[in-house]
């Protein structure tokens, strides 16, 4: 198949990768990363536009990860639309796009993994056993790839930027990791490339887990006890969306549940629900 062609400079090997990079390196540049799995929105690109206010040169991977994906999941039908992607990069000012087959990142007889404790323990775990395994996987890869000088994730995905910044420390892998805030919709619903599964109906009630989480971090900030605030919260989603994995509040660095009782130190709530098929997650500083 011929390959589309993108409005801006892209490379899909890794000695074309490397070539390109060790040239800003001797050029003394400081050079920024964001990872992505394509299908770009604003989220993307506001993660984009600050890898460049802190870096000289910008590189954003576009790789649907097979291994973050369990049996059944949408790896098949995760919207991929590279070209659309390049022409919003190119906006943003990005300098390059590093679009790599399977076949370079898991090549043949491929067999390392990378498991993870601490913060991937719990909350999306419980779902997605596979999930933060094939996130640091791929992650870690292409940390190693790029060796970038700091690379963005977005806060919308809490906590998979625990999971990174636990990894990275405990690896050394010499990478500074900065966190995106949430961007939202008028309504508040964070965006995400999985929005575009929402029905019309399914898309409005979406942006009432805003709502519940607003309120449930609000009640904690008000001395509320914890179990008491989460249970209220429990019981509105269960009442808005048609199943709740969780809503619940955790240790803002560690994700360790807390005890009982008012909220004394930087805390976190998280929740994730779903919307007919769609499944959709959030989080809100306390």
């Amino acid at each position: 198949m011929t390959p589309p062609t993108l409005p801006m400079k892209a490379v899909s090997t890794l000695s074309d990768l490397r070539a390109q990079v060790s040239e800003w390196k001797a050029e003394g540049l400081r050079v920024g990363f964001v990872p992505t799995m394509g299908a770009l929105h604003e989220g993307h690109l506001a993660l984009v536009r600050q890898a460049l206010r802190a870096s000289d040169r910008v590189v954003v991977s576009i790789f649907v990860n097979p291994a973050q994906f369990a049996e059944g999941e949408d790896f098949d039908s995760y919207p991929r639309t590279l070209e659309d992607d390049a022409a919003k990069l190119v906006r943003t000012g990005a300098q390059l796009i590093y679009t790599p087959t399977g076949r370079v990142m898991y090549p043949n007889g491929f067999a390392t993994e990378v498991h993870m404790g601490g913060p991937a323990k719990g909350l999306e775990s419980e779902a997605r056993p596979h999930f933060f395994h094939g996130v640091a996987l791929v992650v870690s890869k292409l940390f190693n790839q790029i060796r970038p000088d700091i690379a963005v994730f977005g806060e919308k995905d809490y906590q998979q930027l625990m999971v990174i910044r636990r990894m990275t420390m405990d690896l050394d892998l010499n990478v500074e990791i900065l966190a995106g805030e949430t961007v939202r919709e008028a309504d508040g619903l964070a965006l995400s490339s999985r929005n575009a599964y929402l029905s019309p109906d399914d898309r409005r009630r979406a942006g009432h887990l805003n709502v519940i989480l607003s309120e449930f971090a609000e009640q904690l900030r008000a001395g509320m006890r914890a179990y008491e605030a989460e249970a209220a919260a429990v019981s509105k989603a269960r009442h808005a969306f048609d199943s709740v994995d969780y809503v619940t509040v955790r240790h803002a660095e560690t994700l360790e549940p807390l005890p009982d009782g008012p909220v004394s130190h930087p805390a976190r709530v998280l929740a994730a629900v779903k919307a007919g098929t769609t499944r959709l997650i959030d989080n809100m500083a306390v």
